[in-house]
């Protein structure tokens, strides 16, 4: 099994290890250099703000881009912060339940295209919505890499990206996309909260479904209210909709 994840805008603030070296899926290098060199060069210019679509008040992390070579760096583990991480927790996950989170968890990133939880990188700014001069979009530049390693992954994909991730890979219908509703809508704090506790259930049962009807089987044993629709056609995910009160 995969659980697919997005990163997070809450990030911890600094690192303490060695600048970035080797990370996961190597055959990306050559596309993480570009983004990278890329991000530089835009967060030195006098637009940098609009173009990677950052507020006033987030003019900090431009400097944090522009020193991303040579920046300390920690565990993806610990680097994202967000709501969906917190409740996640991946920090306090027992030795097994750690050991299949190393194994099933990909973090998306605009930056790196695809991480694990022990790669190190350093704290960054930059999403997978930015059109970023002069590659463009990054989900359209990240698609056919990802596609061509990703793909090469066995297991069913529990996807519990964000849209602006999931266009940069597109598992098809090994793969079962999780919404959460409230009182009948799509809810998206909460949504962020559900997907980390589910992530969490899964990583700590130690459950391994083959089939999105097992996902589904298992998920309502853990307590979560949950309905499973096929996909509306072929090479489509799977959507399996969480009910929260």
């Amino acid at each position: 099994m995969l659980i697919l994840l997005p990163p997070s805008e809450g990030k911890a603030s600094e690192g303490s290890g060695p600048p970035v070296g080797e990370l996961s899926f190597a055959s990306l290098s050559k596309h993480r250099t570009r983004v990278l060199n890329a991000l530089i060069r835009a967060s030195k210019r006098r637009d940098a703000l609009e173009t990677l679509g950052l507020t006033p008040g987030l003019a900090g992390e431009l400097a944090k881009n522009l020193e991303l070579k040579t920046a300390p760096t920690l565990p993806a583990a610990d680097l994202y912060t967000g709501v969906l991480y917190d409740n996640l927790g991946l920090g306090t996950l027992d030795g097994e339940a750690r050991s299949r989170a190393e194994e099933s968890v990909l973090i998306f990133s605009g930056l790196w295209g695809v991480v694990r939880i022990n790669d190190r990188i350093p704290p960054y700014r930059l999403s997978m919505g930015v059109s970023l001069p002069p590659i463009g979009g990054l989900a359209a530049f990240w698609r056919p890499a990802l596609t061509k390693e990703l793909d090469r992954l066995p297991g069913l994909v529990v996807d519990l990206r964000s849209a602006t991730y999931a266009g940069a890979w597109q598992p098809g219908d090994r793969a079962i996309t999780v919404r959460v509703f409230r009182d009948g809508k799509v809810v998206s704090h909460m949504a962020k909260a559900t997907r980390g506790v589910i992530a969490r259930a899964l990583l700590e049962s130690g459950a391994d479904p083959v089939t999105p009807d097992e996902l589904a089987k298992q998920l309502s044993d853990l307590g979560h209210a949950v309905e499973l629709s096929a996909p509306s056609r072929p090479t489509r995910p799977w959507t399996l909709d969480v009910n929260v009160t």
